[in-house]
């Protein structure tokens, strides 16, 4: 089954007291490459989330953002630094010599922020960790129903797009032969004409058409672009990535339509090649997609 390198999954649930949100999405890329978002106090998380996407992500762009809050209880601690508070309180009272009024007030205390210390609690870094990892597989079965959805329906137009490639290689295997019968009557009617007063020597037309039929033989190459099609056929029924591997079977498709077209010289084949370039072309965007 194909897999796209497009994809989106979301969870959002509450874990054991925690509130856990997590997004991912995915665009295509050559290799693979993981950005992890996570919120400050939870950065550990970030290798977890990351080893946990590598273990079933092969290929594409990928971004996990993860939001972390406790459901009911609140995670900071203030406290008072009271020395520092000591020492404001007794500036201000020497402050009071140079005949100031004091109107100190605890709101007016609040503004010395440096008296308050904000402490979060304690956290069990491997029970989140695990609570996260559950999420985590909610959001990935998304995302994976998502990208083998989209590598479905590529692999039906891509089936489409094979079906009709053969039938122009059926084409050019068929019309090769004709294009070679035609060169010889063409010759001998040259030769005639030329030569109308002497005998044409018939075994010459028939070395020359051999020679001609050797130069212009698309046989090697049909076989070949049948095998490649044959191999993406086969790599499509794998529940591997094989992105690449299709990338490469046409970059061999390619090749071999290509010295197929610098061998004919017949405008009727010539169509047929031109028609099987623009398939592999469709495919080979298509590909770009796959995981």
């Amino acid at each position: 089954m194909l897999r796209s390198m497009t994809g989106f999954g979301r969870c959002d649930t509450v874990l054991d007291g925690f509130h856990i949100q997590i997004q991912m999405k995915s665009v295509n890329h050559r290799y693979s490459d993981f950005t992890i978002k996570t919120p400050r106090y939870y950065t550990f998380l970030e290798d977890k989330l990351r080893n946990l996407a590598m273990a079933s992500i092969q290929r594409g762009k990928v971004e996990i953002q993860l939001s972390l809050e406790r459901e009911e209880s609140d995670d900071k601690v203030i406290t008072l630094d009271r020395p520092v508070a000591e020492g404001y309180l007794n500036a201000l009272k020497e402050l009071e010599g140079y005949g100031l009024k004091n109107d100190l007030t605890l709101s007016s205390m609040v503004s010395f922020h440096d008296i308050f210390h904000v402490e979060h609690q304690e956290i069990d870094e491997e029970q989140i960790a695990s609570l996260v990892a559950e999420g985590f597989s909610m959001a990935l079965a998304e995302f994976v129903e998502m990208r083998e959805t989209e590598g479905a329906r590529l692999e039906s137009s891509l089936r489409s797009h094979l079906d009709a490639l053969l039938q122009e290689v059926a084409a050019v295997e068929e019309l090769s032969p004709q294009s070679v019968e035609a060169y010889r009557t063409r010759l001998k009617n040259k030769l005639e004409e030329v030569l109308s007063s002497t005998a044409i020597d018939e075994s010459r037309i028939l070395t020359e058409a051999a020679i001609f039929a050797d130069k212009i033989a698309v046989d090697e190459e049909t076989v070949r672009l049948r095998s490649h099609v044959k191999a993406f056929l086969s790599a499509m029924d794998t529940d591997k990535p094989i992105g690449k591997k299709l990338d490469f079977i046409v970059q061999e498709m390619n090749r071999e339509t290509n010295t197929i077209g610098s061998k004919c010289n017949d405008l009727t084949v010539s169509a047929h090649v031109v028609e099987m370039k623009s398939i592999i072309e469709k495919i080979r965007e298509q590909i770009q997609n796959i995981e």
